[in-house]
């Protein structure tokens, strides 16, 4: 696969370079992979048990945080696989709050949410590994904001480090 580079500020709205701006370097690839590589090591200092605390009472347990990062890594690997393979149509917006709540995420098992988590990221590798180069400048239009498939991936793998850092500074350190 060829080096796909950084997005510029025009491939996605200002909104996702929070996300875009905590990955490293141009190979959001071995990002991705590293990524899934190192998930496992966070994810076993994580009991069944402890994976149901929420550090306000208004906020996500542990098990929701997971489940919000695997289902919004979903929605944005379904618009990469929209835009590179070159749909014109607009997608619609993604609410993190009502898949939230649909999600009844603290009745799933911890260990069901890593697998999850786990089999989500090796088919958003699939994806990528198996796409054209020239798809990876494609772009369209989701939640009236403008996307590349190259700043997807980067919004992805940006995504996940920023719900793996709020895991360790405010669910791990209680």
């Amino acid at each position: 696969m060829a080096m796909i580079g950084r997005p510029r500020e025009t491939e996605a709205a200002a909104y996702y370079f929070n996300y875009i701006d905590q990955v490293a370097g141009d190979d959001v690839m071995a990002v991705i992979e590293s990524q899934l590589e190192e998930s496992p090591a966070l994810f076993a200092e994580i009991s069944e048990e402890a994976s149901l605390y929420r550090y306000l009472p208004e906020k996500w347990s542990i098990r929701q945080v997971l489940n919000h990062v695997t289902d919004t890594e979903r929605a944005f690997a379904f618009r990469a696989l929209w835009f590179s393979r070159g749909f014109a149509a607009p997608l619609p917006s993604y609410d993190q709050n009502i898949a939230a709540a649909g999600a009844g995420a603290d009745r799933v098992s911890w260990s069901a949410h890593v697998e999850e988590f786990r089999r989500v990221r090796f088919s958003t590798i699939s994806l990528f590994r198996n796409m054209p180069p020239e798809a990876w400048t494609r772009g369209g239009i989701a939640s009236d904001n403008p996307f590349t498939v190259r700043a997807v991936a980067f919004i992805i793998a940006g995504h996940l480090a920023h719900h793996f850092a709020i895991l360790r500074e405010r669910y791990l350190q209680a």
